[in-house]
């Protein structure tokens, strides 16, 4: 078979560790060719490709980022973008196109098989973790490590200063890095997309806090945290070109009304791209590999429209159809049974 593969979306961790398993068992075992299209649909549009060899995709396993580049941006977003996707598969004879990407990547490819027939696997990743069906996505677990490292570093130097540490981390939809990092790291409250909140609830939390004798507090904020509707003026929306609200500052609005409202000092911490980048953690590596080895197979048994997933600890198949326009979103019991438990 003639295989491409590209990643597209934002860049995660594990990307290039997939690369080298599809690779690796395409060109080994199943003696395919593959080709990886530079900055993911544009590559795809503008023939731009490398041809992936066991030697091209040596000691890529534990690189972050990925040796491919990535874009947002889609084929739907031109008018002759579909043709221009179509020539690429005539002239390189291609088999099958493996998608690498989050909830948009793997949305364009199910549109792309559904409605114009093109071959397509999927594999899902996103730091995010809000892929709909799957269990979890690679690149999720090493975001949640580096955030509660820091985590762990804030709470030594918000009790030698007596603060209230806002921390920033990544989530536009969905909570999950908040959630998982905000309990692992003792948080004394974690603010989440799903759960709009309360400003003189949250500063409630830290008052009592401190009231029992704890003088430092770390709140665990997503970036797409919002408030209950009436409660807390925000600022304007401004949009990026692909016409997403812009997201960043929901700490710097967050932190000065807790200082506000209970005399304690307040710093913001923002993550931001950190937690996308570096080696991928052991688990990742893992996820990453059997979902790239999953996905050869998924070509060769012509599964196309199904992307690789996880479910219950085993690898197994689902229809891409079921991201499209589609967050998964936290499980609230986790939230409100056992993060909760411990707040303030």
């Amino acid at each position: 078979m003639n295989i491409g593969v590209l990643t597209g979306g934002g860049d995660c961790p594990g990307l290039n560790a997939v690369l080298r398993a599809v690779t690796r068992k395409a060109v080994d075992v199943k003696s395919d060719k593959v080709f990886g299209f530079y900055d993911a649909w544009d590559g795809v549009l503008e023939q731009r490709y490398l041809q992936l060899t066991t030697d091209a995709v040596r000691g890529i396993l534990p690189r972050g980022g990925t040796i491919l580049g990535t874009r947002r941006g889609s084929p739907f977003d031109m008018p002759d973008g579909v043709d221009r996707v179509k020539k690429t598969f005539s002239d390189l004879k291609l088999d099958a196109l493996i998608v690498i990407g989050g909830n948009g990547s793997l949305t364009v490819a199910s549109k792309m098989y559904e409605q114009f027939s093109l071959p397509m696997i999927g594999i899902p990743k996103t730091i995010d973790n809000d892929v709909v069906g799957t269990d979890a996505t690679f690149g999720f677990q090493t975001a949640v490590q580096i955030a509660t490292d820091a985590i762990d570093r804030l709470h030594t130097t918000a009790e030698s200063h007596d603060r209230v540490m806002v921390v920033e981390v990544m989530g536009r939809d969905a909570g999950w890095i908040a959630l998982q990092a905000g309990i692992a790291g003792g948080a004394t409250a974690i603010v989440v997309p799903e759960v709009p909140f309360d400003i003189d609830e949250l500063s409630l939390i830290v008052r009592k806090r401190h009231e029992r004798g704890r003088y430092a507090s770390v709140v665990v904020v997503a970036e797409g945290a919002k408030p209950k509707p009436g409660t807390l003026k925000m600022p304007m929306r401004i949009d990026d070109i692909y016409g997403r609200e812009k997201l960043g500052d929901i700490a710097h609005v967050i932190a000065p009304e807790i200082s506000a409202r209970t005399g304690f000092e307040s710093r913001v911490v923002q993550l931001g791209h950190i937690q996308r980048g570096g080696t991928p953690t052991s688990y990742d590596r893992v996820l990453s590999t059997r979902f790239g080895l999953a996905a050869v197979d998924a070509a060769h048994d012509k599964a196309f429209g199904e992307m690789v997933v996880l479910k219950c600890g085993a690898i197994a198949r689902a229809n891409m159809a079921v991201t499209a326009g589609q967050t998964r979103t936290i499980d609230l019991e986790l939230f409100a049974d056992v993060a909760a438990t411990f707040f303030g």
